[in-house]
């Protein structure tokens, strides 16, 4: 990796944050353990890569992708009979880059069995107050953000963003549209939006999290579309993960989970306005 922006900063500025990064990526761990949700180790690097049409893997020729998350993998182990868990470390995405971006990051992604997405809000929120000091949490729904809802997929992305970055303090927006459910199941209150959520802090997207899909035959199809969408975009269309599928047929317990940035949710809790402060080199 290259040193990038960050290389301009004082050693002793550096190595500070760095101290600081290290400090709270063991409270992160204690406050799982203290749960007895356990770490797991899965490969960075995996044959298959994610459908969504948002999200662009980074492809190892030869070999396969650099992985976008630890997602499918974690599943499988959920399936295998492994208890609650999170894994904390690295994820890669394409074209990333930017004062809240880079094309490596670290991830921390966390499943609970017989959790919905309402009892994961409890736990992030739980998680965000040991890291930044205790707040308020506020909740709002997609549809109040962008208002009406029945515009081009492309045109609500726009609104959705921009209201976005208006946010100030800790907000959780809920009810997203059945089209931008990703993996989620629906919910049980109203059919048409999904059980996800995703945590803002100060307009900065922290976390995203989904009481999660079991039935395999609709993931099956929610793939199907994601890669009629890659076509439709002129998009590379990868290969499904046949193996993930397999393990889904097999039956995933019902649970919750949730992936959060944590060079962000760092940033925010040194003060500062970039991840480049928060890490030691950047590619």
């Amino acid at each position: 990796m290259s040193a990038g922006p960050n290389s301009s900063r004082q050693p002793d500025e550096m190595t500070s944050a760095l101290i600081a990064r290290a400090d709270i990526l063991g409270r992160i761990r204690a406050f799982f353990s203290a749960r007895d949700v356990f770490e797991v180790q899965t490969p960075v690097l995996g044959r298959y890569t994610v459908t969504d049409p948002d999200v662009a893997g980074i492809e190892v020729p030869g070999y396969g992708y650099l992985q976008t998350s630890p997602e499918y993998f974690m599943k499988r182990l959920l399936v295998a009979g492994m208890p609650d868990c999170y894994q904390l470390g690295p994820a890669f995405r394409a074209d990333e880059t930017g004062k809240l971006h880079n094309s490596e990051f670290t991830l921390l992604e966390w499943y609970r069995l017989e959790f919905d997405h309402e009892d994961l809000m409890g736990e992030v929120a739980a998680l965000i107050d040991l890291v930044l000091g205790p707040g308020e949490f506020q909740r709002v729904t997609y549809a109040e953000l962008v208002g009406d809802i029945d515009r081009p997929r492309d045109e609500l992305d726009l609104i959705f963003a921009q209201a976005c970055e208006e946010i100030t303090g800790r907000s959780f927006v809920v009810d997203y549209p059945a089209d931008q459910a990703a993996l989620a199941r629906m919910n049980t209150h109203d059919a048409t939006t999904a059980a996800r959520f995703e945590l803002l802090i100060d307009g900065v997207e922290i976390a995203n999290g989904y009481w999660e899909l079991t039935d395999a035959a609709e993931h099956r199809a929610r793939f199907a579309e994601d890669l009629r969408i890659r076509q439709q975009r002129v998009l590379p269309t990868p290969e499904v993960d046949r193996v993930f599928l397999e393990a889904l047929e097999t039956g995933l317990p019902p649970c919750a989970g949730v992936a959060l940035g944590v060079d962000r949710l760092i940033m925010l809790a040194l003060h500062q306005t970039s991840i480049d402060q928060v890490l030691a080199f950047r590619f």
